[in-house]
């Protein structure tokens, strides 16, 4: 018996990023890992800014008595001022240390805020292509996933989303810059989504959360400004962490940031910082809390990032896939040439290239892959993406 049937069921649905490790793993023992080009996996290639090395050896030079103990549950005081500060300048609202509590990375933020808010069958709408995990995390604290569909530009559609939301829906769940498409949401996007809100608030007699996981919100590939949710709807909540902007994926340290405006916040930060301890997470670790506080202007060199981009997507369109140009994240999702994205899939990993399949992230008939990798595995990669869509045309 072991495990649980429930968790058997979940580790057989979240399956495929593994099983393309697992792959990757197999066909490098038997080809050569210099010959399999494995664009599967979401890890930063970019090591952290100079900036953090510095600080780290600050500290580690100058280690202040109790620099390793407990501290409050939201995180140290100064950490918390420093985040809402830069919000403050980013945003153009008045932040205040209260309003921030940091986190072992977005995961967490997330997964406290479910636990916040949710009670047993309380609904989430999450909105397709999405972040595989996110069913998980609605699941574990007790809601019920409920998934609208976005449009072929992977921006949200509002009808799909208005038939989504019911009497027991308390949040809807958004990713921009986006995982796995790179869209990122419009600001009229983002009030469009919000008057969906707040009429269903209205017809429902209910209140309903906006949440932003924004973990790549400085991965973007425009000169406009970052869209935030935050001018939108009062009861608003960003979910985000430095794995990617700073490249610590591993530290695990990221924040939840709550509007200003939302007139119950202190209620909400007590029940996120009550559950940020009862979950486990207690606090978020302490060296990187010190670490990023002094580094919340700083970022890794997007420009090597977009680099990338231009060239994956400027061979995969000539070659002749559909593809949505990503304006931010380090992803691209083009349509699979096959109706079955995961037969496709298969193709591709005969020619020894590994994506996932769309089926994975709520959007058949796609797949993912990830430029964050060296150039040689970009650059390797290219043949057996021309040979795959050639077999599938036939």
């Amino acid at each position: 018996m072991g495990i649980s049937e429930k968790t058997r069921a979940q580790m057989q649905e979240s399956s495929w990023i593994r099983r393309m490790f697992e792959e990757a793993a197999a066909l490098s023992a038997e080809h050569g890992a210099e010959n399999v080009f494995d664009l599967s996996l979401g890890n930063p290639l970019l090591e952290p800014p100079p900036e953090f090395r510095d600080e780290l050896l600050r500290i580690a030079n100058d280690e202040a008595p109790g620099t390793h103990r407990y501290m409050p549950n939201g995180g140290f005081p100064e950490t918390r001022t420093a985040v809402a500060r830069g919000l403050a300048v980013d945003t153009g609202l008045g932040f205040e240390g209260g309003d921030i509590i940091m986190t072992c990375g977005a995961g967490a933020a997330l997964n406290v805020t479910f636990r916040a808010i949710l009670d047993p069958g309380d609904e989430v709408v999450l909105i397709a292509p999405f972040f595989a995990e996110y069913t998980f995390y609605v699941d574990h604290q007790g809601g019920v996933p409920v998934v609208a569909t976005s449009h072929d530009d992977f921006q949200p559609d509002m009808e799909s989303i208005r038939a989504a939301i019911t009497d027991r829906t308390r949040a809807v769940l958004i990713n921009s810059p986006n995982n796995p498409s790179g869209a990122i949401y419009s600001e009229a996007t983002l009030a469009s989504l919000a008057g969906v809100i707040q009429e269903a608030e209205a017809r429902f007699g209910t209140e309903i959360f906006l949440i932003s996981d924004e973990p790549y919100r400085k991965l973007m590939y425009t000169d406009d400004p970052y869209p935030f949710v935050f001018p939108h709807h009062t009861r608003s909540v960003v979910a985000t962490s430095h794995s990617k902007d700073l490249g610590l994926a591993g530290e695990r340290i990221g924040f939840i940031a709550v509007n200003p405006g939302y007139t119950d916040r202190g209620e909400f930060i007590d029940a996120v910082t009550f559950a940020n301890r009862t979950l486990g997470f207690v606090n978020a670790p302490a060296i990187m809390q010190r670490i990023v506080a002094k580094l919340q202007n700083v970022t890794v060199d997007v420009s090597e990032y977009r680099q990338k981009r231009d060239f994956v997507y400027s061979a995969l369109t000539k070659m002749g896939y559909e593809c949505v140009e990503p304006q931010g994240a380090f992803y691209m999702f083009p349509r699979s040439p096959l109706p079955d994205d995961q037969e496709f899939i298969r193709l591709l990993q005969s020619k020894l290239v590994l994506t996932v399949p769309g089926v994975g992230f709520g959007t058949p008939g796609y797949f993912r892959l990830s430029f964050c990798v060296e150039d040689r595995v970009l650059e390797g990669a290219l043949p057996g993406f021309e040979a795959a869509l050639a077999e599938a045309r036939g």
